[in-house]
């Protein structure tokens, strides 16, 4: 009589393995040594009833107990003799292989509640409309409940009667080797029954093609690829039991001809004449809510950057506003009068700092 193999060897775990570990270790075989993936082999046969014997024992505490004391002798005696054949295999671990093969054994969890599809929308929108939120109408066509049959398919009066082929269970069942296979039903699509006098407007669908306006409320602060959902705006579901789906909305903003936009501050730059620079000045700046008064300090130099706190962009999530960030381009004229260019040659024969006097101390240097 050949020995058998001990159970925590077979799965190959320790004997404090928790039940996840356990179950874990068990599918990972079931899939290896599954006899539909190696068709005629004896031998992967063999491992997955071995291993499926192992499992039923260590995933019950009861038997495990008496494994651990007394070994296979100990099972023996207490009337344990392992899955009989593969039909048991699946009365037991029926979820295990629902989840990794789509099939189990017994009878089935029933059908799923079908969902309607989600949809996609693409909106662009104004640079200010993003920063301070706004509300737009837009057309959506979609599936929608059919409003002659509330989406039943079938015509006022009559109703639907229990699909022949599947007897109302929604489903085929094919045996595939040594297994059950679960398949929806082609007849009635997984519904259990089919309709006698189909409604003349969806022609049975309980759908028909519709477009609707849907209202979008945009909160200020989004920005292009932001994402709203609007829950239930999407496409009806296939049957009255259904839920519909979802809406999304993909946000594009146009670009804006003064500001740009880094995260929740904007960005914008200014030109001042080197007369406003040299001896500063107050000057007024467009903001994204009117025109801010900006103080100009002397000796302000090209690319020079100011800061107005709170002038920016309200953050979706704290609704704090970022800052606006204001860089200075120093302008150089280039229409002069006679006056002008005399004005400035007398300013250049009185500048000690000008850069041909640096230069020559450079090189006197060097």
């Amino acid at each position: 009589m050949t020995q058998k193999r001990d159970y925590y060897e077979i799965l190959g775990v320790a004997k404090d393995a928790a039940q996840p570990e356990l179950k874990k270790a068990y599918r990972k075989l079931a899939i290896k040594y599954h006899p539909d993936k190696n068709p005629g082999n004896k031998e992967a046969e063999n491992k997955f009833k071995e291993a499926s014997e192992a499992y039923s024992v260590l995933n019950d505490d009861n038997k495990r107990g008496i494994y651990d004391q007394f070994g296979h002798r100990g099972l023996d005696g207490a009337g344990h003799s392992g899955p009989s054949g593969f039909e048991d295999i699946f009365s037991s671990f029926g979820d295990i292989f629902e989840d990794f093969f789509g099939f189990g054994g017994g009878g089935g969890r029933g059908r799923r509640v079908q969902r309607g599809s989600d949809l996609r929308y693409d909106l662009t929108i104004d640079f200010m409309e993003a920063a301070f939120g706004t509300e737009k109408t837009v057309s959506i066509p979609k599936l929608d409940t059919c409003e002659e049959c509330q989406g039943s398919g079938s015509s006022e009066g009559s109703g639907s009667e229990t699909c022949s082929h599947c007897h109302g269970t929604g489903q085929f069942i094919q045996n595939q080797g040594f297994f059950k296979v679960k398949t929806t039903c082609p007849y009635c699509q997984g519904q259990g029954t089919i309709i006698s006098n189909p409604c003349r407007k969806c022609r049975g669908a309980g759908r028909v093609e519709v477009t609707r306006k849907v209202l979008v409320k945009i909160p200020a602060g989004v920005d292009s690829g932001s994402k709203l959902r609007l829950t239930g705006e999407g496409e009806s579901a296939p049957t009255p039991q259904g839920t519909a789906g979802d809406l999304y909305v993909i946000i594009n903003v146009k670009r804006h001809k003064f500001f740009q936009r880094d995260g929740t501050d904007v960005i914008c730059a200014i030109d001042i004449s080197f007369i406003q620079a040299a001896l500063g000045a107050q000057i007024s700046i467009p903001t994204l809510v009117g025109e801010e008064q900006l103080t100009i300090p002397k000796a302000t130099q090209y690319g020079d950057v100011f800061r107005l706190r709170g002038q920016g962009i309200a953050s979706l999530r704290t609704h704090r506003r970022g800052d606006q960030i204001i860089k200075v381009i120093v302008k150089t004229p280039t229409k002069l009068n006679k006056k002008q260019i005399d004005l400035l040659k007398q300013f250049d024969k009185l500048d000690s700092n000008k850069i041909s006097n640096k230069l020559k101390n450079l090189f006197k240097n060097l």
